[in-house]
Order: structure tokens, then sequence, then C-alpha cells
């Protein structure tokens, strides 16, 4: 029972703890020294470039002082500078508009592609906005029905769905140039009326279901989530493992609580703005719907700069060229989309305060816990440094939170493959042309082996391209890591979590006080037609509609920009007043730039100052765990991997085969995609896999693992009983084919063949391997000869 003493005797219990109140000074002094560091750096680069330019555009109007073009160059600026200000007005207005269509019109999702409705959310037993579309490819590409579908789930965060078809070089394009049927699940703006989490989970498990019986002989169908779709499709499979086939997550919060100190001041909204009691409060104001508005501002106010000046700008600055694609990302930006109490109540409690789904305690209704270790599908993470929404450390930790360490990823069967960008942001995840090019194109080609690597967790890298264009090619490879390495992502600092269980203890009492107390005034004064008013005003949809052509202000504009496409007027680009106007630009960006830096450095030093404080640290002592993690000595003990141990020296062919391919990949501690490549092939092509079957094999794969993960010298020493002296040519030939040439092996591989060739009685390896696959073309050396 834990001891229990008056808050009187809190000063003195906690003076003695001085290891406590020494790390809260040391992370405050670390993010102090970190956000100062980086406003140096950066700020001071820019401010020698602002002098730089500064110096030129005074250079350039001097130059023209003297040669008598001043006036001229004044004039021709001032009459640009009006024109590109009438037609940048026009835009804006148009902007306005577009917004108000698109809402009339049910704010539709904002893909590139044409679609069909496959199945409606709101004809399922418990109705949600879900709608589930099949994506009609375009002219010219064919896609067939035995290749893996893909199911792309779009994120749920204040905006409307489609992002991920934005473009036509984008997730859906990539897949469908592959040939692989493509489905969209999207979403209407407002949910139904009751709507749950678990009504929506409900509802993409039948989708998914749907989508495998419209491909009965397909594989099971890939689940790409996006950001918040990345957990939905986390919950997803954790709540139906048997449906799913791999997942790709990308930018996806996971860990909520992690990050690195210094950055992503993003994690502490929940503990300086009021944690779950003001989510409520503004589902209250909506009347029972939560406006997706407010997402859409926390998001803006990231990146203050850009989204309240820089964009404007840039459009301004380049007004014919830039007017299609502003219009087109503003429409997606500007659809805001609600979501029920009860809906946002589960995703601020279980996820971004409580942080529950990565610690195992996440419960999508009472009595149905969410588990990672449920899933058996490979999970593909791809994650970016450059995301200032998602970071690295939020989307790969919970892999540290679910499992002791690799081998335990191994034991439960479990393939996972994370890819780390250097510098793109969240959008760009989505939506960046040259992601869906490289990374997109490469996780898709791979996905029809992704079920032939071992079970354990790989970094998948991208490196030495080839070719041009559409013919540009990469290798693929797969390196094992060690959970040991995921921590080293996060810089071996976790230290700063425990503040976090303060938030979330404290949210739920602010809640409860909330519900109890203040909850049913702000009801009582709360009518549709308020909540109606309320949304008009706010300050994301305001900013956008007083433009709008319904403002009689702005009666004017579209006959004034229209005379000014028809009197175009070009400026120099050396003009010295053009010059100026970027000097003052980027000024300006550079202003906000820095509000928001010594911003994010009050703001993180303010939270670690309240939530670091001993104090806090007692308070939320109840919230602060870790799941129980098994000791990695006890993982041989497991009941998966006694059973497969009692097998060491039982089996046939395809054991031994699998085995031998396992002993390989573990001996090179990588794997070439060229090499998965031909060993998918072998495994679902040729006998006696085949007549397997994809769950048997997934099976063996699972036990074979097991045994070389425990008695790897006994797994070599045993394959003389798996293999009759007539078949171990051919066993050994088909394993050497698999591994390519030998000019191409690591010596470790090399040495490992030489020992599979020694337990089995074989000759030793002398100059070349197989070279054409053995298992396909039958037996015989005269026929192999004559194949290859």
């Amino acid at each position: 029972m834990e001891p229990t003493f008056s808050l009187i005797d809190f000063p003195t219990r906690f003076a003695k703890d001085q290891s406590i109140a020494g790390l809260e000074t040391q992370q405050v002094m670390t993010a102090t020294a970190r956000h100062l560091e980086k406003i140096a750096r950066t700020h001071g680069a820019r401010t020698q470039a602002f002098w730089r330019k500064f110096s030129a555009a005074s250079a350039a109007l001097a130059a023209a002082n003297g040669a008598n073009q001043l006036q001229d160059d004044a004039t021709s600026y001032a009459n640009d500078v009006i024109r590109r200000g009438l037609l940048t007005l026009d835009i804006l207005r148009e902007r306005a508009d577009n917004d108000a269509k698109h809402e009339a019109a049910g704010s539709p999702p904002v893909l590139s592609y044409e679609s069909e409705v496959v199945l409606d959310g709101r004809d399922l037993p418990r109705p949600v906005n879900y709608i589930l579309l099949r994506i009609t490819p375009p002219q010219g590409v064919q896609t067939f029905d035995w290749k893996r579908p893909y199911l792309i789930i779009d994120p749920r965060a204040g905006h409307g769905a489609g992002i991920g078809g934005f473009k036509s070089d984008s997730q859906v394009g990539v897949a469908l140039h592959d040939g692989h049927p493509v489905y969209f699940l999207v979403f209407r703006p407002h949910p139904e009326p009751g709507q749950t989490l678990a009504d929506v989970m409900r509802a993409e498990a039948a989708f998914v279901k749907t989508i495998a019986h419209r491909h009965p002989k397909s594989p099971k169908p890939i689940i790409v989530g996006n950001c918040q779709g990345g957990w939905a499709a986390m919950v997803l499979a954790s709540a139906n493992p048997d449906i799913t086939g791999p997942l790709v997550i990308n930018g996806s919060p996971l860990a909520y609580w992690s990050g690195r100190i210094g950055e992503n001041p993003m994690r502490y909204n929940g503990g300086l703005l009021g944690g779950l009691a003001s989510v409520l409060f503004l589902a209250d104001l909506g009347h029972g719907e939560f406006d997706g508005a407010h997402l859409v501002s926390n998001f803006e106010l990231l990146n203050p700069g850009r989204n309240f000046f820089a964009k404007y700008y840039d459009l301004f600055a380049d007004v014919e060229n830039g007017r299609d694609k502003f219009l087109e990302f503003e429409r997606w930006w500007g659809g805001f989309h609600y979501m029920t109490e009860a809906e946002i109540r589960w995703i601020v409690e279980q996820l971004f305060v409580g942080n529950k789904l990565s610690r195992g305690e996440a419960r999508i209704e009472r009595g149905r816990r969410l588990d990672f270790k449920a899933i058996r599908s490979p999970i593909i993470v791809f994650a970016s440094w450059g995301d200032n929404i998602t970071p690295p450390q939020q989307a790969l930790n919970w892999i540290v939170d679910t499992y002791a360490d690799e081998h335990e990823i191994r034991i439960c069967g479990q393939r996972i493959v994370y890819m780390i960008h250097e510098k793109v942001g969240h959008l760009g995840i989505f939506v960046s042309s040259s992601v869906a090019k490289k990374e997109h194109a490469e996780v898709t080609s791979t996905m029809k082996t992704i079920e032939a690597l071992a079970p354990g967790l790989y970094e998948m890298k991208i490196e030495e391209e080839t070719g041009e264009g559409v013919h540009k090619r990469f290798r693929v490879s797969f390196a094992e890591r060690r959970v040991s390495d995921i921590l080293k992502v996060d810089e071996n600092d976790r230290s700063e979590e425990p503040d976090f269980a303060a938030v979330a203890r404290l949210s739920e009492h602010a809640a409860d006080f909330y519900d109890l107390y203040m909850r049913p005034f702000v009801q009582s004064m709360v009518t549709p037609q308020t909540a109606t008013s309320m949304r008009k005003v706010h300050p994301a949809r305001l900013q956008r509609q007083v433009f709008s052509s319904e403002n009689p202000a702005m009666a004017w504009v579209s006959t004034a920009a229209e005379a000014a496409r028809k009197e175009p007027t070009k400026v120099a680009a050396d003009n010295p007043f053009v010059l100026a106007e970027r000097l003052w630009a980027s000024s300006v960006e550079q202003t906000l730039d820095l509000w928001r830096d010594m911003r994010d450095a009050c703001y993180e030093a303010a939270f670690l100052s309240i939530y670091g404080h001993p104090f806090m640290r007692w308070v939320g002592r109840r919230h602060d765990f870790q799941r129980t993690h098994k000791d990695p000595s006890e993982l041989r003990l497991m009941p998966e991997a006694q059973a497969a141990l009692l097998n060491i020296g039982r089996g046939g062919f395809a054991e031994a085969v699998i085995r031998m391919l396992l002993l390989l990949s573990e001996a090179r501690g990588s794997v070439r995609r060229d090499r998965l490549e031909r060993s998918a092939h072998m495994l679902s092509c040729d006998e006696p896999f085949v007549s397997l079957g994809a769950q048997h094999r997934a099976q063996l794969i699972h036990e074979q693992s097991i045994i070389v993960e425990f008695e790897r010298e006994q797994a070599i020493e045993t394959l003389r009983n798996l293999l009759t002296f007539d078949e171990r040519e051919k066993a050994v030939a088909s394993i050497e084919f698999v591994a390519g040439a030998i000019e191409e092996m690591e010596p470790r591989t090399i040495l490992m063949l030489q020992k599979i060739r020694k337990a089995l009685d074989l000759a030793p390896i002398q100059t070349n391997l197989a070279r054409v696959d053995p298992l396909k073309i039958g037996d015989g050396a005269e026929e192999s000869e004559e194949a290859a």
C-alpha cells in the first residue's frame, strides 16, 4: 500500500530529492540553450543574407539614379504593384467563393481522380459519415484484380479527405501505375448523430472486408494511413488483425509524449491549453460538434510566417503562375470538417493527452483494449526529420513501448520496417511529387516482397539511383535494427515524458470539474443557431470569407482585375523597387519566424518549469508508467518460442529451405530488394511452397525464425534431419539462387553457405552459384545447364 501524507509534509519530503529538481533545471536550461542556438544559427544566417540583399538593392537604386532611370523604374513598379495587387485580391475573392461552392456541394474530397462509391457508411447498422470509394484508373492505366488492392485512409484532423490523391504524382498515382486497384476512404463534413470512433472502426473493418470480397484472388488489402489516418489504421488492425494486409503508416503520431527537448512544441498544447476540458467546452459551443477549424488554426500557428504572410506574398510576387496552385491547395486547406464530442474526447483523452495507445492501455470501447502486439501484418513506418507535427520520435517510439526488444518482435512473427526522410515536411510526406516518385514508389514496389522478410525490425534504405525520368530506379535494402536503435533516434533521452503524466491526471480532474459544475450551464446557453453563428465568425473562416463576393466592399474587384489582365505591365527583375519589395517581404517573414521561435522557447520553458517541478512529478506518479515488458531472458519461455523449438528436428523440404534463407539473412544483417524479390517469387510461385498457401507459409517463416533466433547452431546441425540425401543439392541450389552472384556476397554470407553445405555433407562452394531457379525448372543437372 502506498504511504499517504499531507501537503504540509510535501516540501520536506521532496526537498531531499535533489535529482528531480535538478532534472527540471537541466531540462529548462537544455531547452533554452537549444532554442537560443537555433535562433542564433538560423536568424544569424538570414540576417547576413538580408544585409547582402540590402547592399544589392542600395547599389541598384544608386545605379538607377545615376542613369536617370529612377523615375521610370518607380512608375513601372507602381503600375505593376497595382496590377498584382488587384489580381491577388481577385484570387482571394475566388478562394472565398470556391469555399462557399465547395461547402454547398457537401465538401467533396479533393481527389484529382474520378471515383465510384462502393459502400456508404450511412447504410451500415451503426451509421457513420465515412464512404468507401474505388478510384477509376485514368486513361492508359490498367489495374489487375489479382494484385493487392490499396485502401488509403486520409487524416480527419480538421480538413477534408483527398490529400493522398491530390496530384497525379501521389500515393494513388503510384499504386495505380503499378497495377493495383485503389480504394479511398473519405468522409462527409458532419458526423452522424451519436457517432463514435468505435463505430468508425467497425465501418473501416466492413470496408476492408468488402474490398477483400471484391478481390478474392488477391492477398489481403494494403492499408495506407496518412497522419491521423495512420493511428486509425493501427486501431483497425489491432481490433481486427485477421483482415488487414501490410500497413503503411505515413507521418502518424503514435507516441504522443515523445519528442526532442528544444523542438516539437506542439506536444505541450495539452498542458498549457487546458487539456480535455477546453475541448469539451469547444464541443459544447458547437452544440455537440467539435469544429475542425480549431485544429487547422493550431496547425497554422506552428508556422505563422508561412501561413499568414509568405504564401500570400508568393502569390502576389508571381500572380500569373501561382493562381492555380494556390486555389487548388486552399480548396483542401479551407474545407473544415467536424467531429462529435465523443470522437474528439476519445482522441484527446486516449491519445493526445493520455498517450494510452502507445502504452497498451487504450480502449476503443468498454472491455475492448487495443494492443499493437495483436497486429500480425507487416508495418511500414515513414517519418521525417522535417516534420514539425509528427517528429520521428512520435512516429517510432511506440515500438519501444510495445516490445521488450527486437527478439520479441521476431517471436511475435512481426515485421516492422521504418524509413526516416531527411527534410520533407509533414504535408510533403503525403503530397510531395518527389516523395511520391521515390519513397512511395519504392514502398509500393516492395510490397509484393515484404512478407518474405524474416520477422524482425528493419530500416529501409533507398540509395544508388540509376536512370532518368520514369525509368529512374533505386537500390533498396532492409538493414536489421535493434530496439536500441529506435532509442538513439530519441537520443536515448525520454526524461521529459514523465512531465506529461501530470498533464494527463490534471486533465481528467479538470474535465470532471467542467462536466459537473459548468457544462450544464454552457449547454443550456447554446442553440443550433448560436453554434452556426460562432462557426461563421471563427478567425480561420473569417479571414477567407471577408474577401467573398458577398462582401459589398469586394463588388468592384472582379471588374478591376479583368481590366488589369488586359493591360499587363512587366517590370524588370533588377528594378531597385522590386529588390526592395523582396527585401521587405523577407524581413517580414523573418520577423514572424523570430516571434515563433521565441514563442516556442518560452512555451517549452513554461511547460518544463510547471510540469517538471517535483510536486507535478508527484501529481502524475500514477499516470507515469510503461507497459510491463517481459525480461529478455524470459522470451525463450514464451509459448510461441517453446512450441517452435520442439520442432527443430522435424519437417521437410519447405522447412529446410525457409530455415536456410533465414540463416543467410541473419548472417548478412541486411537484405537487398533484388534478393528479397527472388525469395518472395520462389516462396509464392514454386512448389512445394505454392501448395502450402499464404497462411501456412507465414506460419513456417514464423516458426523457423524462432528456431534460428534461439538455437542457431542446432538449427544448422539438424538440417540433415529435414532433407533426404537426394533433396539436399536442390535445396541448397534454391537458396544460392536467392543469394545471387558470389562476388556480390559479404564474407559472412559465404561463410554461412559453407557451414550449411558442410552440415548437409555437400562439397564447398567453388565459383558460380545457381543463376536460375532450380525449383522452377525441375530436377537434373543437364536441364539446369540448358536453362542457364
